[in-house]
């Protein structure tokens, strides 16, 4: 059987058992769920055996400190991936929920009910810990799941897809509604994305160059961000010790994720007094810093910036740095080169406040915050599937509600329109 028959098989699979997950009540999902969390821990040594071949392969093949850290498994992450899922279980379940109600003056009754979506598709990279992530989100929400990772964690992630086969299976999980495509030919996500009629979502979480590759070789909708260039804006109204504590915390907390900022905008009325004390902070905890010309003659140890320096997503200690002439060009230069994921302005006025939340066109907009809430489970959605800058069907961080759809069910009594 050629690649494409096999995935075409599964597509199929998933199909049928998305149609029965719908009709599974809520009380029975989350047995499901319970089920699959401890299965997770009773094949927590299967699942690290497996990781072990995954570390020993990838540093091999001379994977950086950061995606061997990512791809890493141990008891204390097997324990959390079984929190997850049970965490998952308290969530309300969306499905079924009636989100508006109107009666015509014809006398019809018309509902908008929330709905699984069908069959999602989750394409990811070296992180094992999708891998029961996306399933237990996509279970509750009665969506069957085709899970594809990278070569990296292939069979960490092949063990732990079993393991929540396994468990689901017990508590009644229909056959094929969590399958795991092991087939390591790059063919095999051109297949995926490309099945017109039985997937209904792509989501791809990893790198640029992943993402960019779905989107182009995907005949079914896809939601995703390509990448996280975040901006902190500092007004002339800010508190200079806030600001500090923010940009400090929003680039080096975790800077090798999406929601932590590349870039740091500074009004010119207290850029004298504000960046050689951010250049100070900043140095102390190794961050390269990079300016314009009007930086670097208040603070002449930042780097000449380059033009490509203000598209960056550095994912690293880096950070580039402009002073601005006002809250206008601050606006004007996220919307242009920034990313549209999370932007943040430091300032007492309320006026700029204002402006920069009704302005900037992003999925999540911070005042006075750091940019690194942007999460699902910091933003009390209790997990997340990803992050959309999309402006359709889905933006910002992804929950429960955001791998639903929503049908129409209208109740009459005999109106025929004339």
């Amino acid at each position: 059987m050629s690649l494409y028959e096999e995935i075409q098989k599964i597509g199929q699979r998933a199909v049928v058992a998305a149609r029965e997950l719908a009709l599974i009540s809520s009380r029975k999902k989350n047995q499901i769920l319970e089920a699959m969390a401890d299965e997770i821990e009773a094949q927590r040594d299967a699942i690290l055996e497996a990781n072990r071949r995954d570390m020993e392969a990838s540093r091999s093949a001379g994977l950086s400190a950061a995606l061997l850290d990512r791809l890493e498994l141990n008891d204390s992450r097997i324990a959390a991936m079984a929190k997850a899922l049970r965490t998952v279980v308290g969530l309300k379940d969306p499905i079924g929920t009636r989100i508006s109600r109107w009666i015509r003056p014809n006398g019809l009754v018309i509902h908008k009910v929330r709905v699984p979506i069908g069959v999602i598709a989750i394409i990811y990279e070296a992180r094992p810990n999708v891998t029961a992530d996306a399933a237990g989100l996509c279970i509750k929400t009665a969506n069957a799941v085709i899970l594809r990772g990278g070569k990296e964690a292939r069979q960490s992630s092949i063990a732990i897809a079993e393991a929540l086969q396994t468990g689901g299976a017990r508590c009644g999980l229909p056959d094929g509604a969590i399958q795991y495509v092991a087939y390591p030919e790059r063919d095999a996500v051109r297949e995926i994305v490309q099945m017109e009629g039985l997937v209904d979502l792509v989501i791809p979480r990893g790198g640029e160059g992943l993402i960019r590759t779905v989107v182009e070789q995907a005949r079914v909708p896809v939601i995703k961000h390509y990448k996280g260039v975040c901006h902190l804006y500092v007004d002339e109204s800010a508190d200079l010790d806030m600001a500090l504590n923010i940009a400090e915390n929003a680039k080096c907390q975790r800077p090798g994720v999406c929601n932590a900022i590349e870039k740091t905008l500074v009004h010119a009325k207290v850029a004298p007094v504000f960046l050689p004390r951010l250049v100070e902070r900043l140095a102390a905890r190794g961050v390269d810093l990079r300016g314009d010309e009007a930086a670097r003659a208040i603070a002449p140890t930042i780097r000449p910036a380059e033009e490509a320096d203000w598209t960056a997503e550095y994912l690293d200690l880096i950070l580039a740095v402009k002073v601005v002439a006002d809250i206008r060009e601050a606006v004007r230069h996220i919307n242009h080169y920034g990313s549209h994921h999370s932007d943040a302005i430091v300032a007492r006025s309320e006026a700029a406040q204002r402006i920069f939340a009704n302005e900037v066109d992003s999925a999540a907009v911070y005042i006075n915050a750091s940019t690194r809430f942007t999460d699902g489970g910091e933003f009390g959605m209790g997990a997340e599937i990803g992050i959309s800058t999309d402006k359709l069907h889905a933006r910002g961080p992804m929950g429960l509600e955001e791998l639903t759809t929503y049908k129409y069910v209208v109740w009459g009594n005999g109106q025929l329109r004339v």
